[in-house]
């Protein structure tokens, strides 16, 4: 009787808890509930999750502290303060690693570059900016882009336009980027865009589709208390089991890469510029430490790419304004002689800068990683003045920051490359805590100068070929994903241009 008495009046102290906190929270965008604190709103407004971010910063004027579920350790800072991660990237970045739940929720990074600080961190980026800024380098991947827009990108989309088959653009740019990466990290070509098409139909890979689980399962880890996703793992249930079957595929891909890349020794792939660096300094690479760089590299070349292009495609087929005015460039700038026309050079790409400005004015409304996370080593204060207690995870959001009027004007939702334009013509470059899309300080992006050149080189060659278009009634929008793919794909019609 006594026990049924206290449960009677623990009841009733939680529902007097639960009613005053429902007074003071019913008008509140993102209310503290008692026991699981701010998780449901989160849960209630997922499947527009960036955009209910957007607002809540905007609210808060820029910056959050979030309360989680009692108990479970999920409390932290999210901003999109310019100040604040200018702070965290560069002034302060001694300070901000990545922690141990970064290392957790992106375990299959293993010892890569997105998962090291320190000395490793250093070691690997030091081998990776010579290899990138290397002049030969740079020449091979601008060959290859060349051959493979040539020989399969652009048959691909002629023969659609032909059969008048609807294309979905998002996988055929995946496969494309996926093709790229793997070139310069192995030196071969997997074809996952084929050079030959002998129906239209492609065939499903089971590696590709595991960087889509991937990069899924690496989201919710984020909004799941790590109690729970961690006993999903240990049971195998749930996306900790679809995380595993991705996890087999993909490494099994890259071990047969790698085995591969040591037989046929091209010369020209970033595999074999680690192995010499090791050999260089008398240490032996293990098959594992080979992998993680890998997978790190080819999500971070094949995710990033593939966003971005469709996104970017996306936006210029609903602004036919931009698509005029980027055609008309190219025309102003060179004589287009042959069918397939690429532009190759750095010098020819640097006189794109209405296409470079659309390009990045699209990455600015859709960056392919949409936040960032970091782990405070030491008590911190802000410069909005908000406190970050020890080992507490501090996120900045790039969609929020591209979305604020403060940073980018009343017209920041507004698709308008004339933003990256100067009065004389030239590229305006922003400060990159600002344009925070290739990150920010020491960490800040190694692969940028790439992937605008490849972007480029991409958009170019399609846009001056065919005319895109989004197949009406197709819906477009954010998939729940550590990396910005749209949900659905992007169904278009592609027609043949007449030049």
């Amino acid at each position: 009787m006594i026990i049924l008495e206290c449960i009677a009046i623990f009841a009733a102290i939680l529902f007097f808890i639960f009613i005053n906190n429902w007074r003071f929270n019913r008008h509140v965008i993102i209310p503290n509930w008692p026991i699981t604190g701010m998780l449901p709103a989160i849960l209630n407004n997922l499947r527009d999750i960036h955009e209910f971010v957007t607002l809540v910063l905007k609210h808060h004027g820029g910056t959050l502290r979030f309360e989680g579920p009692w108990l479970t350790n999920t409390n932290f800072i999210i901003t999109s303060d310019p100040m604040n991660v200018h702070y965290i990237t560069s002034k302060n970045f001694r300070n901000y690693g990545k922690g141990s739940d970064f290392i957790d929720i992106f375990e299959i990074f293993g010892g890569g570059i997105f998962n090291t600080d320190s000395h490793e961190w250093k070691k690997q980026r030091s081998v990776l900016h010579a290899f990138f800024k290397n002049r030969s380098f740079e020449n091979f991947l601008q060959q290859f882009i060349v051959k493979k827009v040539e020989s399969s990108l652009l048959p691909f989309l002629d023969h659609a336009s032909k059969v008048e088959s609807q294309v979905e653009l998002q996988d055929i740019f995946g496969r494309f980027a996926f093709d790229t990466t793997c070139t310069i990290l192995f030196g071969s070509d997997p074809h996952c865009l084929p050079n030959k098409f002998t129906h239209y139909q492609l065939s499903d890979l089971d590696y590709l589709k595991a960087i889509h689980i991937i990069e899924d399962v690496q989201f919710y880890r984020h909004i799941t208390p790590a109690c729970v996703w961690k006993l999903q793992k240990w049971l195998q249930i749930g996306p900790e089991k679809m995380y595993k079957v991705a996890q087999k595929n993909i490494y099994q891909f890259l071990h047969e890469c790698i085995a591969h890349s040591k037989i046929e020794k091209s010369g020209k792939n970033l595999l074999e510029e680690l192995i010499k660096e090791e050999d260089g300094i008398g240490e032996s690479m293990d098959e594992k430490y080979l992998r993680d760089i890998a997978m790190n590299l080819l999500i971070a070349g094949n995710s990033t790419i593939s966003a971005g292009l469709s996104w970017f495609f996306w936006l210029v087929s609903t602004h036919p304004n931009v698509e005029a005015k980027i055609l008309q460039e190219i025309k102003d700038n060179f004589s287009i002689k042959q069918e397939n026309w690429i532009p190759s050079s750095v010098e020819d790409l640097g006189k794109l800068v209405y296409l470079h400005g659309a390009i990045c004015e699209a990455l600015r409304l859709f960056p392919p990683v949409q936040f960032e996370h970091k782990c405070a080593i030491e008590s911190d204060i802000l410069p909005s003045g908000d406190r970050v207690d020890a080992n507490m995870k501090v996120i900045y959001s790039l969609y929020s920051m591209g979305r604020m009027e403060h940073i980018w004007g009343e017209d920041c939702l507004d698709f308008k490359p004339e933003r990256w334009i100067s009065e004389r013509g030239h590229i305006v470059h922003m400060p990159s805590y600002k344009f925070i899309t290739f990150n920010a300080g020491p960490r800040s992006c190694l692969g940028k100068d790439i992937a605008l050149i490849e972007m480029k080189m991409v958009a170019a060659a399609i846009l001056l070929k065919f005319r895109i278009q989004v197949v009406d009634g197709h819906p477009v929008t954010p998939r729940i994903s550590v990396n910005l793919r749209m949900k659905y794909g992007l169904k278009v019609k592609v027609t043949k241009r007449c030049i």
